[in-house]
């Protein structure tokens, strides 16, 4: 029998990572004054329901735990079990502003999640991604502190499968015809943060 490798989610909470994306996020969001706004990889929707306050928030998420949650907490928040490899703006339509928070990087096809993300903006359109953050510096201090393994762990089910750096994720959203405006390192100090966020423009 094949085991559900799919991202678990116990609650519908923030999570810790969510302290140091959400006001980086949101301060992009305010700034672009979007009418709607599309999560591609919406997890529980506790980001979703966040932004919600800004404007209203459509979303998909293909753990049917995250969606399960994601229902029972805010339901009214148009949330559904869908992959981000489906052609989600045939059913959806298309968005100002798409946020993907911490997704890209648990795709094995992310050419695929990339041309959904961009089918999913209006001509103008912003994506806002963000995923881990990879450079020299960091790297580095996680070899010298034995921190690697921990960090590109090959035992976490449903986990990172793809490490991105600013050059590859700005050349995936390229391909799509999407261009990098907005670039900043959150979370610790930013030759080592946790997580950087990109803000595209699709053309």
């Amino acid at each position: 029998m094949t085991q559900n490798l799919e991202y678990k989610y116990e609650n519908p909470e923030l999570n810790l990572s969510h302290e140091y994306l959400l006001p980086a996020v949101q301060k992009v969001i305010l700034d672009l004054k979007p009418q709607r706004i599309f999560d591609l990889g919406c997890g529980n929707g506790s980001i979703a329901h966040k932004l919600s306050s800004i404007a209203p928030v459509s979303g998909i998420d293909a753990s049917e735990s995250a969606i399960a949650n994601a229902k029972a907490t805010y339901p009214h928040l148009k949330l559904e079990l869908r992959s981000a490899y489906d052609d989600l703006a045939s059913e959806f339509g298309t968005f100002p502003v798409v946020v993907s928070l911490e997704v890209v990087e648990h795709m094995y096809d992310p050419r695929s999640y990339a041309r959904t993300l961009a089918g999913l903006l209006t001509p103008g359109g912003h994506a806002i991604l963000s995923t881990p953050y990879h450079g020299y510096t960091k790297n580095l201090v996680m070899a010298l502190t034995g921190k690697m393994d921990a960090h590109f762990t090959a035992l976490w089910d449903g986990g990172h499968i793809k490490f991105w750096s600013r050059a590859t994720l700005t050349t995936l959203l390229n391909e799509v015809g999407l261009e990098v405006v907005e670039f900043a390192r959150v979370g610790r100090l930013p030759p080592v943060a946790k997580s950087m966020v990109l803000v595209a423009r699709k053309a």
